[in-house]
């Protein structure tokens, strides 16, 4: 065994330096078949993982989850549900890539953003989202070149070409019996025809406008008429149509606008899905700090009953012997009451506030992780003094930063391009076309015996097979040429003037809708901070009440000692406290969604605190999880801050 032990140390060392957690990439994919038959299969797409991430265990120890602050945001990026559904948005904006490559309409693409659950009992949230610049606002909307509504696929400008090839085929055999009015023509009353036909055209649109096609016929007929000289007869072309627009539908840039569309949509979708990671972390930023003080307001309750059962006991010894009256005790029992009902509602609210929490942290249910109390490890960090940063400074960077702007830019340079295409709608069509064509035919000699005087007399250049009709066509033996110019005038061409006048006047609104973006972006940064330092002085009036309330407490139960002052007084003063110590809970937790609220103002939210959109993509987040906190017991009558030496909640119920 002693020999064992330095090889058992070793291995110890090497898997104390192995990864924390295992990677576990969550970015879809989409798996499209290959090879030549592969286009012609559907593509397959990953069933989507509900399990939970392993930090999640990583973070449980006796029943608790020791959470810190950088922990609940990385679960949130491995976890949540919302930024899950989020990362499909950018590939379903490249299938619309795709399709616009092929000459299709764009379905659009979604821009929704989920904000995310409200605190418990009443907590605070977060305001920055409540107007139409912020992250979407809670709600959905959708962005495309080409209207996508309602599954109805729109196109307004001239008709894109479809730039896939084109492989059309057309094989039948036929009966056919014409009976006929004299046998002259045919030297029958009956004609039969059998006839076999082999057609195939590859047609092909181009990024100019064009198209071209080439398409090849052959017929082989047989007759039971002995007037043809040949029978069965092989009949057929080769033909080379270009048709090239002129007006209307012509040059690169009209044609290519869903494509750059579809590209500008595919960023847009990018932004999209960072707009829902900051929306998420924001929200369980608040979320977190509401735990925070919803737990020290249970402490706060906690210290209130302890000194309403504190001034009962002393009731009761006086009233034992005999130096105060009954009534006393009665005043002070109703007391203890009243502050078990608010210690209840206060720890309530710390239940629901840990299952609103876990429901955004996690993505299946898991009985550890509904049966174990979340211990915040964080707590509300109040600077000595706020940092000065001139506020001209706080809006060019938010006006640098803010996700929804790019937004609004690239979809005001895609209604641009739409207008491109509508003015381009207004000019007459007048399509060139080339044609070349290679006629061919031939076959044996008719074996019917001929009728009447009618003698055999066949040029030896038709008599063949199926390789002399060949030889013909692509040898060019009876070559036909056409060309022409067909010109298409509306004389009033009102839908298309109304389209341009439409897109016109839509355009000018969503320039006047970004410059009302602007400027909410500008208020949103004034508001935010003025309402961190409303936030900041309401903190600080609230701890200076809470200090002045405890001065107040004391000394009244100093004169209430002596005599000097009633049950009432001290009862009153101890809900004095409760309240301003209450208060101060409250003003922290403000501050804190004051400081978040400017951060999501500036748009820095993800550099803040340390969100990777990589890690966000793959829903996977390298830094490892936060030691275990070292638990040392506090005073339960003390108001210290939420640190991780703090015991856990359970001890508080």
């Amino acid at each position: 065994m002693r020999r064992l032990q330095p090889a058992l140390a070793v291995l110890c060392v090497i898997l104390t330096l192995g990864p924390v957690s295992t990677a576990q990439d969550r970015t879809p994919t989409i798996e499209s078949p290959g090879g030549v038959l592969g286009r012609y299969k559907p593509s397959q797409t990953a069933a989507i993982a509900l399990s939970n991430s392993s930090r999640l265990e990583q973070l449980i120890r006796a029943g608790n989850l020791y959470l810190s602050l950088q922990d609940a945001i990385a679960l949130a990026l491995e976890n949540n549900l919302d930024i899950d559904r989020a990362r499909y948005s950018p590939l379903i904006a490249q299938t619309d890539v795709k399709r616009a490559q092929a000459g299709g309409a764009l379905r659009g693409v979604s821009t929704q953003v989920t904000i995310g659950p409200s605190s418990a009992g009443g907590g605070l949230s977060l305001n920055a989202f409540s107007n139409g610049s912020a992250a979407g606002g809670g709600n959905a909307s959708a962005v495309g070149g080409a209207g996508g509504v309602n599954g109805v696929i729109s196109q307004l400008g001239p008709s894109i070409p479809n730039l896939d090839p084109v492989l059309t085929s057309t094989i039948s055999w036929g009966h056919f019996t014409a009976p006929q009015t004299t046998a002259f023509l045919y030297g029958t009353t009956s004609l039969v025809s059998t006839q076999r036909n082999f057609n195939f055209a590859v047609s092909q649109g181009f990024l100019a406008g064009g198209t071209a096609q080439l398409s090849f016929t052959n017929q082989i007929q047989a007759q039971n008429s002995g007037r043809s000289d040949i029978n069965p007869t092989t009949t057929g072309q080769l033909d080379l149509l270009v048709t090239q627009p002129l007006l209307q539908g012509f040059g690169f840039a009209i044609n290519n606008r869903q494509i750059v569309i579809a590209k500008n949509n595919l960023r847009v979708s990018d932004l999209a899905f960072q707009l829902q990671v900051i929306a998420t972390v924001s929200n369980i930023v608040g979320l977190y700090f509401d735990l925070v003080s919803f737990i020290q307001n249970v402490k706060v309750a906690q210290q209130s009953l302890a000194v309403s059962q504190k001034l009962y006991d002393d009731n009761m010894k006086q009233v034992e012997v005999g130096t105060l009256a009954p009534i006393t005790i009665v005043q002070a029992k109703a007391e203890i009451a009243a502050r078990r009902q608010d210690l209840v509602v206060a720890q309530t609210n710390v239940l629901q506030q840990e299952t609103i929490i876990k429901q955004v942290l996690t993505r299946d249910e898991d009985p550890a992780v509904s049966a174990a109390h979340i211990i915040p490890t964080d707590s509300i960090q109040m600077p000595a003094t706020e940092p000065i940063q001139p506020i001209q400074d706080l809006i060019g960077t938010a006006l640098s930063a803010r996700p929804e702007l790019s937004q609004s830019q690239i979809n005001l340079d895609n209604s641009k391009i739409t207008l491109k295409a509508d003015k381009n709608a207004l000019l007459p069509s007048v399509n060139l076309f080339l044609e070349a064509t290679n006629l061919g035919q031939s076959g044996p000699i008719n074996g019917l015996p001929p009728i009447g005087n009618n003698l055999r007399s066949v040029d030896p250049f038709f008599v063949g097979g199926y390789g002399t009709f060949l030889s013909q066509v692509f040898g060019r033996s009876f070559p036909d040429y056409r060309a022409g110019v067909n010109l298409t005038i509306p004389l009033r061409n009102r839908a298309a003037q109304a389209d341009y006048a439409h897109d016109e006047l839509s355009l000018r609104q969503s320039e006047i809708d970004l410059q009302k973006q602007i400027k909410q972006i500008r208020a949103d940064v004034q508001n935010a901070v003025i309402g961190l330092q409303q936030a900041r002085a309401r903190y600080d009036a609230a701890v200076e009440q809470r200090a002045l309330e405890e001065q107040t407490l004391d000394a009244e139960q100093k004169k209430y000692a002596l005599g000097a002052s009633t049950v009432s007084n001290v009862i009153q003063i101890q809900r004095d406290l409760a309240t301003a110590q209450g208060s101060e809970v409250t003003a922290q937790s403000q501050y804190a969604h004051a400081r978040v609220n400017l951060e999501l103002a500036t748009g820095q939210v993800l550099p803040n605190y340390q969100v990777s959109i990589t890690e966000a993509q793959t829903g996977h987040v390298a830094r490892p999880p936060a030691p275990p906190p070292v638990l040392t017991p506090q005073p339960q009558g003390s108001m210290l801050p939420l640190t991780p030496g703090r015991p856990a909640l359970n001890q508080y119920r």
